[in-house]
């Protein structure tokens, strides 16, 4: 008698852990389950892109400020600045070749057109 016992209850313990199992995979299944599934793993994704995005916006500024620094220390802009006496100026001189003290002959008149004859009249 022990021995039916035991297997009617194992088998009954089977029959609900089988059916348990059976249930849940089919509400995992649905459309609005998939759909809830779908949306979370997009959100997941969304969140792991925009973190790597920023890590690299971050990268790419450290790696400007230190290329910039670099920069100026080549062409000398971070060297310490003596306040004593300002530094010398070099100004470029550019010669206009068409000023008239350049050109040989009368200066130019005005380049507007006359008529021979007066527009307003009837002719």
């Amino acid at each position: 008698m022990f021995r039916r016992t035991f297997w009617f209850t194992t088998g009954v313990a089977a029959g609900v852990w089988a059916t348990t199992k059976v249930n849940r995979k089919l509400k995992q299944l649905t459309p609005e389950s998939l759909a809830v599934t779908a949306a979370n793993k997009a959100i997941e994704a969304g969140g792991r892109l925009r973190d790597r995005a920023v890590d690299f916006a971050l990268e790419v500024r450290d790696n400007m400020a230190q290329r910039e620094a670099e920069l100026g220390d080549a062409l000398g802009l971070n060297a310490p600045v003596d306040r004593g006496l300002p530094a010398p100026r070099h100004h470029a001189v550019i010669e206009n070749r068409n000023s008239p003290k350049y050109v040989a002959g009368p200066e130019p008149g005005p380049t507007y057109r006359t008529y021979p004859y007066n527009r307003n009249e009837d002719h």
